[in-house]
């Protein structure tokens, strides 16, 4: 087991055998390969809702981890998809220990056992080593280890290619892994608000191989702007598909001689800052506008019934970004510009849920976030009147829109409670 300090020339890595699934490398331009033909990944990252990403056009689906396996490969098979499994590597803000030579054997060996038990699946697609594992991360040996499991699949599984998932893409990062991890096929990067810069990255860098975008979607809550509280500011669901759209048509549909793909996220529902903000569905299977926006990239039609769009969401008629802050107790207007492209008739719901992320910014548990009860009065005509709640603190109004069609439109602004209207850092 021993990394190698130069990256194969595509000329001699890169080429058809007849496998599987490969990549090759002709002209200058890398082709994904799957049964012989051409096979651009059309994906959503996520568990569940494979009948949707059938349906919307796209052709795979991306996992981080083996723990459902069994269901994930046989359910995407049923709908006529592939799976980018992921083999889960302990990273290193966990605590794990890359100099502790038994637990990366140990590692090594769990994952040699899943390999061995799923590489002859027809959904099977590629393998996704690690995720992430550059995240709040120094030791370089993580790199070691993930070349080791790379050789160990070139052994076992020839038919399937091997990438490594990073949290963005600088230059520095990406010479150090194609100068560690030769046996890697793929560079695969997640990331969301920075997704342009990627061709550009790869460019500068070292890496001579192909990549795939394993995670995109709307601005992150990291990167996002704040409030003084520093709770961040979230794109409305209309936002964000165009949002997502544009990064897509900037990267993912132009750089066709070394992208492979990508893979959008959260192809389903997921607490994450919120419960909207990486969601492309709600809890209970609407759609937002960012999964018709992919259905327009995947498909190219534009007729389908689209969702509730929303301009924007006013608290006391001030918008988020410029610091809303409400007195215990007293009422409010709070009012969300939304309108139906085909005129549906919609209902609007509205909820109130204590802030989650914390004075620096940091992400807290969702299972912080219990709904409040929340007062409301005259409710019509996507306005109404709240009563602030009794406790100080931070807080988000959330507001759904539904077009009766199985399309949903949300929004969120974050407000402060303060007897004094203005914030005041908490102990």
């Amino acid at each position: 087991m021993n990394s190698c300090d130069e990256q194969p020339d595509p000329e001699e890595k890169y080429v058809a055998r007849g496998r599987k699934v490969e990549i090759v490398f002709e002209k200058g331009n890398y082709t994904l390969l799957r049964n012989g033909s051409p096979y651009f990944i059309r994906g959503g990252g996520g568990y569940d809702n494979f009948d949707k990403i059938k349906e919307h056009g796209g052709n795979s689906v991306r996992v981080w981890h083996t723990d459902d396996a069994q269901r994930i490969l046989d359910e995407a098979h049923k709908h006529g998809l592939t799976v980018t499994l992921g083999l889960w590597m302990a990273p290193e803000k966990d605590g794990f220990n890359y100099y502790d030579k038994e637990l990366v054997t140990q590692q090594f060996e769990e994952l040699r056992k899943v390999v061995l038990q799923y590489k002859d699946h027809p959904a099977l697609l590629m393998w996704g080593l690690g995720n992430e594992l550059n995240l709040e991360a120094s030791n370089t040996k993580v790199w070691d280890a993930v070349n080791d499991i790379a050789e160990m699949i070139d052994e076992l599984d020839p038919d399937h290619p091997t990438a490594t998932m990073l949290v963005g893409a600088r230059t520095k990062l990406i010479n150090l892994i194609a100068k560690k991890c030769p046996a890697i096929d793929v560079i695969a990067v997640n990331t969301f608000g920075a997704m342009a810069n990627i061709p550009g990255k790869i460019r500068e860098s070292s890496w001579a191989g192909p990549y795939i975008v394993s995670e995109f979607g709307p601005r992150g809550y990291w990167e996002s702007y704040t409030t003084w509280w520093y709770a961040p500011l979230e794109q409305t669901s209309s936002e964000k598909a165009g949002f997502i759209k544009e990064r897509y048509q900037r990267v993912v549909s132009v750089d066709t001689t070394r992208c492979l793909g990508g893979y959008v996220f959260y192809w389903g529902y997921k607490f994450e800052g919120t419960p909207t903000w990486f969601s492309l569905f709600t809890k209970s299977g609407e759609e937002t506008e960012m999964v018709h926006a992919m259905h327009e990239l995947w498909t190219g039609d534009t007729t389908k019934n689209k969702p509730p769009y929303i301009a924007y969401l006013k608290l006391n008629k001030t918008f988020g970004y410029e610091n809303i802050y409400l007195k215990p107790q007293q009422e409010y207007e709070a009012a969300v510009y939304t309108f139906d492209p085909e005129g549906d008739s919609l209902r609007i719901e509205w909820e109130l849920l204590p802030e989650v992320f914390d004075e620096h910014g940091n992400e807290g548990s969702p299972t912080d976030a219990k709904p409040l009860p929340l007062s409301l009065n005259n409710v019509a005509d996507g306005k109404i009147r709240l009563r602030a709640p009794a406790k100080e603190g931070p807080y988000r109004l959330f507001v759904y829109v539904y077009d009766g069609q199985g399309n949903v439109g949300t929004a969120n602004t974050p407000f402060y409670v303060n007897s004094a209207g203005m914030y005041t850092k908490r102990d």
